[in-house]
């Protein structure tokens, strides 16, 4: 079949193209084909220009479409002067890919929103909008297949953006009421993966899927579990008011994401957001992956996990007669008695470890490396320490230090890589960082 997809840019669409590129010719739709918006065809994937506020771009954008996926959510603004509010935005752009799917005779509409709470409640303008679109692209006579979801995780994601600057960047966390509302997240490929299956499965035509993980938490248990992730230790003191207009002022500052964008999340943020009946997770035999694991991929893609790193390299004359070995062997001789009386040096075999006297632990345990070092290269690795962080180390990107012969064999480097201090950051700067470039 050939699917188009409207959103193939943004957080899911990404992740989508490629998987439905395996099974069926895929289309997909950006206003600027090879610019910043959208891609370059590849095998099983093509690009089309498509402005979806003209309904004529966008009926010649589905010509031949069978499945057409609609991911679009336009809550930032798409002029340089923009006089509407996001819900319109999202009204007109259902209202044209609706007509312009019924034109070109595309047999179905997938589309990813929101999900909806049950009562009598009012919905927030945001939820209130999701439904709307919803409504609005099977006005025309297209089926719509809805993925109804709530927080999805995953690298790039908006509202997780939200969540891990708020964790991150707040010791002391002020929780209103609406933390201690429950949320059902789910794990962006569990998404992806149950949008792949709506295409194939005819069953899922004209039906509501909600779909969510196995794990139901509040927003405060989520902050608390992202916390640990990052390795924060956070005081979180709450509060019996919800204050929409305050928590997203202060979402916004300390986050620093557009208060068009937080505003509408914030107002959402008073319903519980737990899937009904998963069916269709059910039929598929996808529990979907827990919050955890799912928040740790995420955040490991991002380049979250890893601490701040360190590079420090100095040039220093070449001792005579010295090859690399022999020079960081001396200079894990000289190190002690520069320091004494506090720093010890034990060595057994290639291992070394780096102390303070009357301490067991070491502060850094060094490892020579003899297959990657050579006669004018030495290269020591950081294995274990009280100094080092090595949560999250990428074989390719291990903290090491290692002396290099130039080649004019009249200096040595002396280089530190990749190395990400376990202390704070404020604090590594002021201690640690000054006594290592005082020694070298």
């Amino acid at each position: 079949m050939k699917i188009a997809v409207a959103g193939a840019t943004g957080f899911v669409g990404r992740e989508l193209l490629p998987r439905l590129a395996e099974k069926h010719v895929v289309i997909g739709l950006g206003r600027s084909v090879g610019g910043d918006e959208a891609g370059e065809d590849e095998p099983g994937i093509r690009w089309r220009r498509c402005d979806l506020f003209s309904l004529r771009e966008t009926e010649a954008a589905l010509v031949g479409v069978d499945v057409a996926i609609y991911l679009v959510h336009s809550m930032q603004p798409s002029a340089r002067l923009t006089q509407a509010r996001f819900e319109d935005l999202d009204l007109l752009l259902a209202d044209n890919f609706a007509r312009a799917a019924a034109a070109q005779g595309v047999r179905r509409i997938v589309y990813l929103g929101g999900l909806v709470p049950p009562g009598d409640e009012p919905l927030s303008t945001h939820l209130a909008s999701r439904l709307e679109v919803e409504h609005c692209l099977g006005a025309r006579g297209v089926p719509v297949t809805s993925v109804r979801a709530g927080l999805v995780v995953g690298p790039g994601g908006s509202s997780l953006h939200i969540l891990t600057r708020l964790v991150g960047r707040l010791p002391v966390m002020i929780c209103p009421s609406w933390t201690s509302n429950p949320c059902q997240p789910i794990a962006r490929e569990d998404v992806v993966s149950i949008v792949v299956h709506c295409i194939d499965d005819e069953a899922t035509t004209g039906r509501v899927c909600e779909v969510g993980g196995p794990d139901v938490l509040t927003y405060r248990e989520m902050m608390r579990e992202t916390a640990r992730v990052l390795h924060k230790r956070r005081l979180m003191l709450p509060v019996p008011v919800f204050s929409p207009g305050l928590s997203r002022l202060w979402v916004s500052l300390v986050t620093g994401s557009p208060k068009a964008l937080v505003a509408p999340l914030i107002q959402s943020l008073r319903h519980p957001m737990v899937a009904g009946d998963r069916w269709l997770q059910e039929r598929m035999r996808l529990p979907g992956k827990t919050f955890v694991p799912a928040l740790r991929e995420a955040l490991s893609a991002e380049g979250l996990l890893k601490g701040p790193t360190v590079r420090s390299i100095q040039r220093l004359p070449r001792p005579a007669g010295l090859d690399a070995e022999a020079i960081a062997r001396d200079y894990l001789r000289w190190l002690p008695r520069f320091l004494r009386p506090f720093v010890r040096v034990t060595q057994q075999g290639d291992v070394c470890d780096l102390g303070l006297v009357g301490r067991p632990r070491p502060l850094m345990r060094l490892r020579f490396d003899r297959e990657r070092s050579s006669p004018t290269r030495s290269l020591l690795l950081l294995t274990a320490g009280d100094l080092v962080d090595l949560r999250e180390t990428d074989e390719a990107l291990r903290p090491r230090l290692e002396f290099r012969i130039t080649a004019d064999g009249e200096h040595v480097l002396a280089a530190v890589q990749d190395f990400r201090p376990r202390l704070p950051w404020w604090l590594y700067l002021s201690t640690q960082a000054r006594l290592h470039a005082f020694v070298m």
